[in-house]
């Protein structure tokens, strides 16, 4: 990720200044006051059932092999489960309806908060540009899938599968 090196608000350069007891770029200028927080980003994902079967994707900019959950980022003026509805909607062709909210998640690695749900979706299935392989899970094969690195991915299914076990 790029760093910032001038000021959204007055031009000048920002540098290194403990801030609440964090070292954050923030605006040199004495009279600006502006500090890049560099919050975490909303981002939400979703496990799609299909014909009673899960859907898990692989990104077009991913190694074959590795699978994960639709995902994308919260939009401005749109709730969690709007944005996973949208989502779903996007990628794969479905409508959506939120059948329960799985958890929230800290990936630090890509500084972002991951919103995960369960998604019932229904129509013709029609893939967009953006993945390029799906599979087709039965729930015990998703419940045993392994993920590989993904282990937020992993960590997902498993308090979905927490769920599943609690309602049988």
């Amino acid at each position: 990720m790029r760093r910032m090196n001038y000021c959204p608000q007055c031009g000048s350069r920002l540098e290194l200044k403990a801030v609440d007891g964090v070292k954050r770029l923030a605006c040199q200028h004495e009279t600006c006051g502006f500090v890049h927080w560099n919050n975490p980003v909303p981002v939400v994902a979703a496990l799609v059932l299909y014909h009673d079967h899960y859907l898990i994707a692989r990104h077009a900019g991913w190694p074959n092999g590795l699978f994960s959950l639709v995902t994308g980022y919260l939009e401005r003026n749109e709730t969690p489960e709007q944005a996973v509805v949208r989502e779903v909607l996007e990628e794969l062709g479905l409508a959506g309806q939120v059948r329960r909210h799985i958890g929230n998640y800290s990936f630090q690695k890509n500084n972002q908060l991951i919103l995960a749900y369960e998604v019932v979706a229904s129509g013709t299935l029609a893939v967009n540009h953006e993945l390029v392989e799906l599979h087709h899970l039965s729930p015990r094969e998703l419940a045993e899938y392994d993920f590989g690195p993904l282990t937020l991915t992993q960590a997902i299914v498993r308090a979905w599968r927490a769920f599943e076990t609690r309602s049988a």
